[in-house]
Formats: structure tokens, sequence, C-alpha cells
């Protein structure tokens, strides 16, 4: 402690009663990572003048500090009570929160800055409680009288009369199909399927179809089915909306059912607006594999959203994507719903050099040969590139660690990792490769048999 800290003491040894000097004292104690000594001084201002606002906010700034969550969490919420966090003051409790794993809670109070502050943005929180709800704390109903066996029965609305909702985190994406490499054939189906419909609705009506349906994207791995989403969204300048198992799936009898419907009654009232289900063989696994489980009510209800029995979903797009379209239920591939599966394969040529150029374009490199690096990566998905991409930067880094200076990426580099990374598709084409050839009556997995004999000949 310096000298500038013992004046002060010794000047409150002859005011102990002066609260500013003390609240200055701590602030500068703070400010000097004397945590511990800050904290005595707080106290003491609050054993003398007790509710003081500075001193209680003080508290919980240290106890988040030192990693003291739930001690924060109280005098946070305490401040909050007596309207005295304000704003931006609010994203410490938030914080505090989500390490806590009170993720409902956090959506509360992040829902209560954003008001305050509508232009506030935290890619990190965002991202943790992006659609989070508070599903868990919903009033479960009797769900005995639920026919499992006949969907079509099944309207689900009434259950959800007195649901209250709550917002989903939305984006509108920047990206473009221009800005995803490769892909072209998917994109012509995409385009056919949701964006011209939406950009020429008077055509589109004059031969009876309507914006909206949907698309289940299907493939191994890294191949970009989530990207590729989002550029759908941008390409129509709609709202995206993106929906994890863990937004969905609830503990609680009922209530992942609700968290379905809301996730639709959403995307409704934002239409257009593209609905990304991830991992949807998750939430839409045959139901033949599950009699008697209470899955079998979410698929139900996945199923009558989609169909829009009640509501319209005309502007709904829904995206959906599986590493196993094996496991999705036959009854999702009906029209009307997932009436498209297209099959989204590793990157072609083109397509990787188009990656790897993207990863690059910010790092230092020489003149790199990127044709020669995408013609020895075949079968490799964007992520598989884009680790090429890391392994050359982290042997570079290395060196320039060494050197003292910057030591640039070479060809020699992206061709030394393309050999040490092998491409993480190859165990999905081995599974996929048995459902292509023995169990594909309906011509589903036709593509996959394409692929996998083109590239037979190339090799």
């Amino acid at each position: 402690m310096n000298e500038g800290f013992n004046q002060l003491i010794e000047a409150l040894a002859l005011s102990p009663d002066n609260i500013p000097l003390r609240l200055h004292l701590a602030e500068l104690m703070v400010k000097g990572s004397l945590l511990d000594e800050a904290t005595i001084q707080y106290q003491e201002v609050l054993n003398r003048n007790y509710g003081n606002e500075r001193a209680r906010k003080g508290l919980a700034n240290i106890y988040y500090k030192q990693k003291k969550y739930s001690a924060a969490i109280m005098v946070y919420e305490a401040l909050m009570n007596d309207n005295m966090l304000m704003g931006e003051e609010m994203l410490p409790l938030v914080r505090c929160l989500i390490k806590e794993n009170s993720h409902a809670e956090a959506v509360e109070v992040y829902k209560k800055l954003l008001k305050q502050k509508p232009n506030f943005k935290d890619e990190e929180i965002d991202k943790v409680l992006r659609l989070s709800n508070t599903g868990n704390k919903l009033r479960s109903k009797d769900n005995d009288d639920f026919d499992e066996d006949d969907e079509d029965d099944f309207n689900g609305q009434d259950e959800f009369d007195d649901f209250e909702g709550f917002d989903f985190f939305m984006e509108k994406p920047n990206l473009k199909f221009e800005d995803v490499g490769g892909m072209d054939q998917v994109k012509k189906e995409i385009a056919l399927k949701i964006i011209q419909p939406i950009k020429n609705p008077d055509l589109y009506k004059a031969f009876g179809k309507k914006s909206g349906g949907g698309i289940l994207l299907y493939g191994p791995p890294g191949c970009g089915k989530t990207y590729l989403a989002k550029a759908t969204a941008g390409e129509i300048d709609a709202k995206f909306i993106n929906i994890g198992l863990h937004d969905i799936l609830d503990m609680w009898m009922g209530n992942s059912e609700k968290n379905l419907h809301e996730m639709f009654v959403q995307a409704r009232e934002n239409a257009p607006c593209v609905l990304f289900i991830d991992e949807v063989d998750a939430i839409g696994a045959k139901r033949s594999d599950m009699k008697g489980s209470g899955v079998r009510h979410i698929i139900n209800q996945f199923l009558a959203e989609m169909d829009g029995v009640e509501h319209n979903n005309e502007g709904v797009l829904v995206l959906a994507a599986t590493n196993a379209p094996w496991a999705v239920d036959s009854a999702f591939r009906r029209p009307g719903r997932f009436d498209r599966v297209i099959f989204v394969a590793p990157p072609e040529l083109d397509g990787r050099a188009a990656i790897l150029a993207q990863h690059l374009k910010d790092k230092p490199t020489e003149t790199i040969d990127i044709a020669a690096i995408a013609a020895i990566t075949s079968g490799f998905s964007g992520a598989d590139l884009k680790a090429i991409v890391e392994l050359a930067t982290d042997y570079k880094l290395e060196d320039s660690l060494l050197k003292g200076s910057i030591v640039p990426i070479t060809t020699t580099d992206l061709l030394k990792a393309a050999k040490q990374h092998k491409a993480t598709t190859a165990e999905w084409f081995e599974t996929a490769k048995n459902y292509a050839v023995y169990a594909n009556k309906s011509g589903l997995y036709d593509d996959v048999l394409n692929y996998l004999s083109d590239n037979s000949e190339r090799e």
C-alpha cells in the first residue's frame, strides 16, 4: 500500500464518519486491485450509512471481480428492487446469473436492460442467451388425453391459450449467397423454393404457390448448413432465428411443446422470417422408435405447427439441418412440411478455393497457390479447411515468436497442414453409404451415391 493510501487512512482515523472520504479510498483501492481492503471500507460505509448506493454497488462489483457470483447476485438484485440499477449497470448481474446457470433469470434482466437501451449489444451475452427461454418456469398441463398415434387429429393450440409468451432473440444477417463459397446447386434449389416466392409473389401466386414452406438440409458436419441458412435470410432481408435443442427441450412435461409453439408464433409475427432448426433429428426422430415416449408429443406438436392448420405460415421459411436424415420421421417429408430435402456436400474445387481464400484474407501471407491446396483437399468440409489454415497459422506463430517478427504463411505451410489434418467427413460417408445402398427405395440418398461415384472416379 503506497503513501497516498496511508495518508487517507490516517485522515479517516481522525474523521471516521467521513463517508465521501471513505468511499473515495475504497474506489482507489479497487483500482489498485486491493479488493479485500476495499470490501472492508465499503462495509464500514454501510455500517455508518445503511443503504448507501455507491457502497452497495462497489461491494457487488468486488464480489463479481472475485467470482463470488452468488454474493454478487444478492446485492445486485437488492439494488434492482430499489430501482438503483439502470441500463448497462445491469450487465454484471446478467453475467453473474449466466455463471450460476440461471439463464431464465438472466434473460429477464437482459430484457430490462434492452428495454432501457434498445441499441445495446453484447455479442458474448447474445451468444449465450440467444433464444433462451423461461420454459422451465411455465406451468405444465395434463397431457394424458393426447393421441400419440394420429398427429392429424392434433392441433395443439388449446394447450397454449394461457401461455405467457416471451421474445426470442432475432437477427438480420448481412450475409448473402455470394459470401458462401460453392454450393451453386444448393443455392439454386433454395432460391426456387424460398427466395423467389418472396421476391416475386404475384408470379408464384398465379401458379398457386405461396411463400413459405420447409427445406431439410443434410450432409456431413462442418459443411456450412448454418452459414447457408443465414445467407438465405440475408438474401431476402428477413429476420433469422437460430434454434438449438436447448431452446426447445425442457425437463417438465408439456413445456417443450409450448416452446415449439412460441417459436412459430414469433416467426409468424415477424414474417418474412427464416426459422433455422439445427440437429432436427433429435426432435423429429422416428416415432416408431419411441413408443410411449414424451418425445412423441414434441414431434406431433412440430408437425402441427408446420402444417399451419390454426395459423397462417405464409412468409415463415423453415430451414432445418441434420447429420442423420435416416433418423428423421418420414412424416416430416410430406408436402407442406420439409418437402424439399437437399444434400449439402463437402465443397467442390472452386468452393474449397473460395473458402481457403476467405480464411486467409486477414492473415499475413506470401503469395499463396490456393489452387494447389484446393486440389489436394477433396472431401474436406469447410470446417476442415478452416482447421488447415489454423494449423498453418500455428506454425508461423511459433516461428514469429522465435524470430521476434512476423513470419508470413506460405503455400508449403498449408500443404503441410493439409497432410497433417484428415478430412472429418470420411466417417459420415461410411455411415451414409450403408443407407444409400441398402435403404434408398425413395431415392432420397441418390445425391450421396452420385457424390461418392464422382469422387471415386476422380481418385
